[in-house]
Parts: structure tokens; C-alpha cells; sequence
């Protein structure tokens, strides 16, 4: 058995994603699902049915009349919505830490994934005029791996986030003392929760900085989400401030006054993510 996978089972003995969630995943990858599959699963979660409710009753919808129907909410907001609001609050309170090390943090990690995840919406949304709902959830999950290494092989983990200071990228870092990485981790944990492939390809390959896929794709869109968000200060890390890949560069210059707009109104845009999925608070 690999490293990674080791260390998922001892994660997965101390803390994993909710039945609720990966059963929405499921539904997700299956194109026979219905809307009253998803129903079904929702009404096992009483807070997930009090918050889908409160929110399509929002003014952030503004809705002239009320909506008290789990399925008529489901439909209101979409099932991609539905499956994101339900990853994010399970992640919230895995990201939750009592403490704070001065060398890791699990809430600024949160953030990071936070504002990397609004940031890859706006981004396929704004500039390539793509459903964002996928880069969304690729952006929440990106960098779960850190967490499991954080809590299955703490002194490991700790001594390379360390060393991060030295110029070593964090993935060979995790390499040299952990034996795995925390794309390889959150790569086959994606797989355990039928993800969409390009979701657990991009959170495989996250790191890469050659390659021939386009900024388009998910994987870019991640890469360019996690540099422009590193620049404004959301980082995983101390001293890891993410490169964009070469490839990406032209891109970035050749939209720059685009991806200018888009920076200005990216705290609005978290904030009003807040309001959906409780993202960044």
C-alpha cells in the first residue's frame, strides 16, 4: 500500500467527510439522478435543509414568495449549489483548529482554499464564460491533503512546512519527509468521492509548472486562481507564495486589464459567497 494511502485510512479512522456529502458526490457523477435522489439524501441532514431554506428565502435572492419545499429550493439554487454548500460547511469544521501554530495554520489554509475557490469561479465565469461551479469545488478541495498530513503525520508535516523558507517547492518538501505529497492525497481521496475527473486531476496536478493543457481548462484556472489570490495575500503557507506556470504567463498579460476588474471585485464577490456556501468566515 502506498504512503498516501496509509495515511488516508488512519485519516479516515479520525475524521472524514459526512455521509451526506460523499452521497451527494455520487449523485453528482450519476446521469440518471433524479431530483427527488438528491430530496432524499437532503431530508437526512436536518441542518443542511434549514440552511438551503434560509437562503433561498434570502434577500440575497429576493424572492416574492416563500419557498418551504425542499425539492422546489433544490431546483431554485441547482444541485451542483446544493453539493458545494454541503462540501464547504463539512470542511469548515475540519479546518477548525482550538490553537494556532506559529509555522501552520488550519484557518489560514481555510481562507487560502476559501478565496481560491470564489477566485476560480469568477475566473471561468468572468474571463471564459464557463459554468464555474466545478472550479468552485476544485478550489475548496485543492489543498485538503495539507490537513490530512496535518493530522496523521503532524511532526512530519510540520518540519516541512519548516523548511518551506529554504526555496524548496512544498510538494518536494512533503516528498522528503512525509513520502507523499498533498496533491497525491487529495487526488485519491477526489477518486473515494467520485469528484468529477477534472476535478481530481487538477487537485493531482495543482503544482505543476509545465505541461500542455490550456488557461481554460480547470487545472489553469486553479493555477491562475492560486497566484492571484497568493499576491493578495491568501496564502497556505509562510514563505510559499505559488508561480504562475510559464505557460500561463502570456494569458494573464494578454487579459491583464480584465483580470484587473476582476481583482477590484473579488472581496464583494467572498463576501457574497458568505451568504451561499459560508465561504470565508
Amino acid at each position: 500500500m502506498s504512503t498516501a494511502k496509509k495515511i488516508i485510512r488512519k485519516f479516515n479512522g479520525i475524521e472524514t467527510l459526512p455521509h451526506v456529502v460523499t452521497t451527494l458526490s455520487q449523485l453528482i457523477s450519476d446521469e440518471e439522478a433524479t431530483m427527488k435522489d438528491f430530496e432524499d439524501v437532503i431530508k437526512m441532514d436536518p441542518i443542511l435543509v434549514v440552511r438551503l431554506l434560509r437562503l433561498v428565502n434570502s434577500s440575497f435572492y429576493g424572492l416574492t414568495q416563500r419557498i418551504d419545499s425542499i425539492s422546489r429550493a433544490v431546483a431554485f439554487i441547482g444541485m451542483k449549489n446544493l453539493h458545494n454548500m454541503a462540501v464547504t460547511d463539512a470542511l469548515k469544521n475540519i479546518f477548525h483548529e482550538d490553537g494556532e501554530s506559529q509555522i501552520f495554520s488550519r484557518k489560514k489554509l481555510w481562507l487560502h482554499c476559501a478565496a481560491v475557490s470564489i477566485c476560480a469561479k469568477m475566473i471561468a465565469e468572468r474571463i471564459f464564460g464557463t459554468n464555474g461551479d466545478d472550479a468552485y469545488l476544485c478550489g475548496i478541495l485543492h489543498d485538503f491533503g495539507l490537513i490530512v498530513e496535518e493530522q496523521v503525520e503532524s511532526e512530519k508535516f510540520l518540519k516541512a512546512c519548516k523548511a518551506c523558507d529554504t526555496g524548496s517547492s512544498i510538494t518536494d518538501l512533503e516528498q522528503q519527509f512525509i513520502g507523499t505529497d498533498h496533491c497525491e492525497i487529495g487526488y485519491l481521496m477526489t477518486l473515494d468521492w467520485k469528484m468529477p475527473q477534472s476535478i481530481q486531476e487538477a487537485i493531482r496536478d495543482h503544482h505543476l509548472q509545465d505541461g500542455d493543457y490550456p488557461p481554460e481548462s480547470l487545472l489553469g484556472i486553479i493555477q491562475i486562481a492560486e497566484y492571484i489570490t497568493g499576491q493578495l495575500g491568501y496564502t497556505a503557507l509562510l514563505n510559499n507564495i505559488p508561480e504562475l506556470p510559464p505557460q500561463l504567463v502570456p494569458h494573464l498579460q494578454e487579459n491583464m486589464d480584465e483580470y484587473k476588474v476582476l481583482i477590484e471585485d473579488l472581496p464583494e464577490e467572498m463576501v457574497k459567497a458568505q451568504a451561499i456556501y459560508g465561504a470565508g468566515e
